[in-house]
């Protein structure tokens, strides 16, 4: 038998270290005593096989060695002593020390009766965050995520184990490219849940969630998350200046309860809701009172109109005046310095080389006159933050196993979902406190030396 000399660097020991490097991080940074003395409390003097806290580093680390299933979890256990060993079982039993499938199902109903308990560790973490990055929250995002049931939706409701009886038929809107380079938005259907999160467009982390059948509307759900945000985290909703979605949220009641509450701008995309008969975008008089030539479009557009030539211009945005929550726009002409052909007419000659200053008050229409106008460029530089949270998803699909996964039944998949963010933010809060903040966001990368 041909002999093979042993290669003195193994990449496959490199990339377990970095893995128990990443595991022992989360283990040193999350603060899980008081709900590890909670469990074993209710243990009491039954058997202990497979102790509380050894089950519970197992379940991050399937999250952290990005298995998708309790199956692959073992076997992964079977293999790497160094892991089992980390996670607080006996490595000398070997195999043996590997819990069963059944004592993973019980601790898992276990876990999703302590719901709260992980909840509060993720408040934990948050909150931990601020105190290192005092900016965090300053830019807010929302938006939701479709998370597919592992089960196909029966005929029968009495829930067997198979079926999902929570689960719910929903849609989420897809932009698609075509050949010629142009978008279009297509409906994708989908059984299972929603996932809203409430997170920061800076730093990409999420600080709020909840989970809800997929039939849900997004739009219900934005005020509900900022509310719970400032009961668990005043200080965040404080600092915040802005809260980026897009359409599916625009609401009067949004943007209003947003900045009436919270003095948070609301930049939220908006739907087009009037048009005339032939389609076009359709305008309205903003003084109905007079016969005046301040007009504004669909999407919070003002222009004026020359009383002699009819041409439409875009009155230019001066900003937003807090005090009489109003937003100022002035004559475009007045301001460029050039001459206007019905001056005289529409009055801008009384204003003098200003000329005509316009103030619209929030309360005109909240869904279309927002504190950031929506015609100015703070708005669109603003709203291009909200695909931070695609990035977010993208992450939960890809390296926290919602892409593939065997989950059915909302409390599974609310305890499956708030363990995937609780790991997220403490590989976050890891790295933060090892000031390597260009590494917060991955789970697989690690920092280097």
């Amino acid at each position: 038998m041909a002999s093979i000399q042993k290669n003195l660097f193994d990449w496959q020991e490199l990339d377990e270290l970095g893995d128990l490097e990443r595991m022992q991080l989360i283990l040193d940074v999350l603060d899980d005593e008081a709900f590890m003395v909670e469990l074993e409390s209710r243990r009491g003097r039954g058997r202990n096989d497979y102790p509380v806290r050894a089950m519970w580093n197992s379940v991050l680390a399937g999250i952290v060695y990005e298995h998708n299933s309790i199956e692959s979890l073992r076997r992964e256990l079977s293999r790497n002593g160094d892991l089992l060993s980390l996670c607080g079982f006996e490595s000398i039993r070997g195999k043996e020390a590997v819990p069963s499938s059944n004592a993973y199902s019980r601790f898992l109903k276990i876990l999703m009766r302590h719901q709260q308990e992980i909840d509060c560790m993720i408040e934990k973490l948050v909150e931990e965050l601020k105190q290192e990055l005092p900016d965090l929250g300053r830019n807010l995002v929302v938006d939701s995520k479709a998370l597919r049931s592992h089960a196909r939706r029966g005929g029968k409701k009495t829930p067997d184990g198979r079926r999902d009886t929570d689960a719910d038929f929903g849609a989420k809107k897809q932009i698609v490219e075509k050949e010629d380079g142009t978008l279009w938005e297509k409906l994708k259907y989908f059984f299972g849940y929603k996932l809203h999160l409430l997170a920061d467009a800076k730093y990409e982390l999420p600080l709020g969630y909840s989970i809800t059948k997929g039939s849900e509307s997004d739009m219900n759900h934005l005020l509900p998350l900022v509310e719970e945000l400032e009961s668990n985290h005043p200080g965040i909703v404080k600092d915040a200046e802005y809260l980026s979605a897009d359409k599916g949220y625009d609401s009067a009641n949004n943007n209003g309860k947003l900045w009436d509450d919270y003095q948070i701008k609301p930049v939220i995309a908006i739907r087009k809701s009037w048009k005339d008969s032939h389609g076009s975008d359709k305008t309205r008089i903003l003084n109905t009172e007079i016969a005046d030539n301040i007009i504004y479009d669909n999407k919070g557009g003002v222009y004026c109109v020359c009383l002699e030539t009819d041409r439409k211009r875009k009155m230019e945005y001066c900003g937003f005046e807090k005090k009489r929550d109003s937003l100022k726009y002035r004559c475009p002409l007045a301001r460029k310095g050039i001459r206007c052909a019905g001056k005289r007419r529409c009055g801008t000659g009384d204003y003098g080389r200003y000329g005509r200053v316009v103030r619209i008050p929030l309360e005109r229409d909240r869904r279309l006159f927002t504190p950031l106008a929506r015609s100015s460029y703070g708005f669109k530089r603003e709203h291009k933050k909200r695909t931070s949270v695609e990035r977010i998803f993208s992450r939960l699909d890809v390296s926290y196993g919602f892409e593939r996964h065997y989950i059915r039944g909302m409390k599974k998949m609310r305890m499956r979902s708030s363990l995937a963010l609780l790991v997220m933010l403490s590989m976050a809060l890891g790295r933060v406190k090892q000031k390597r903040h260009e590494s917060m966001r991955s789970l697989v990368k690690m920092p280097a030396a």
